[in-house]
């Protein structure tokens, strides 16, 4: 049996195939079209990696921001219950997990079930997103790429008071300024990125073990930030931006097995 996830983020969609609940492929797009448009060409090639075809799925359901515009899925789910369920089968020992995307972040405690236990999503504020990342890695003219790795290299962090985006970038100018090294500055913006994150796992009483996943994650400062701060091991997965995807993909082939 094939079935199908699609996650549809602010800025990326992503598709992932299963067979029998064992990954066959995946795919990642940026949502720079409509959500209907970039959802098939992502499914599509996650098909034409496997050598199969669209009329091979047995079912399909979507979640992210953009989920209620695929209509060619079978339903849609939330995207606190996807990364749940999509962080559990690849850690089953999982208990809380940190979504961190370009415009939101999600925070949920789950059991080894996947089931929702709690959750709490960021309002509306960048803090704590790659949005914020990516705003302070144009003020500071470096690679958004690159500041998790140059993070690594500072000695003197500075001390970044706002969580707000338009106010941290003014403290940002403000060090450039004043002569402060630009790594110091990163790692001052990543640690009060977590410590936002910090206070959202605090809300839910998070427990280990911890999974962070999302475009975020592949920023090693912000995880070895986030690290210290909780003072527990996180566990990120090779590909930490499909996970929405994989849980979707996942609920897919437990509903076409009760179909059948």
């Amino acid at each position: 049996m094939i079935t199908a996830g699609i996650d549809i983020g602010s800025l990326t969609t992503k598709a992932v195939l299963l067979k029998e609940r064992k990954i066959l492929s995946h795919s990642l797009f940026s949502s720079s079209e409509r959500a209907e448009v970039i959802s098939k060409k992502a499914i599509d090639e996650s098909l034409g990696r496997a050598n199969l075809s669209i009329n091979d799925v047995s079912y399909i359901v979507s979640t992210g921001v953009g989920r209620k515009e695929v209509q060619f899925a079978n339903e849609s789910i939330t995207i606190p219950l996807a990364i749940a369920i999509g962080a559990t089968y690849l850690f089953p020992t999982a208990r809380s997990v940190i979504d961190m995307g370009a415009e939101n972040c999600v925070v949920v405690t789950c059991n080894e079930k996947g089931q929702v236990a709690n959750f709490v999503m960021n309002d509306k504020c960048a803090a704590g997103t790659g949005l914020f990342l990516e705003t302070m890695a144009e003020a500071l003219g470096v690679r958004l790429e690159e500041m998790g790795r140059l993070s690594l290299d500072s000695k003197n962090k500075v001390n970044i008071t706002s969580f707000c985006t338009v106010f941290a970038e003014s403290e940002v100018i403000g060090y450039v300024h004043m002569g402060a090294n630009k790594v110091d500055i990163i790692r001052g913006l990543q640690d009060a990125m977590t410590l936002r994150v910090f206070e959202m796992l605090r809300k839910v009483h998070f427990r280990k073990d911890v999974v962070m996943v999302g475009g975020v994650a592949r920023n090693v400062g912000v995880v070895n930030s986030l690290r210290n701060m909780i003072a527990l091991d996180i566990l990120v997965p090779e590909n930490p931006q499909v996970v929405g995807a994989l849980g979707a993909a996942i609920i897919a082939y437990d509903k076409a097995k009760d179909v059948e």
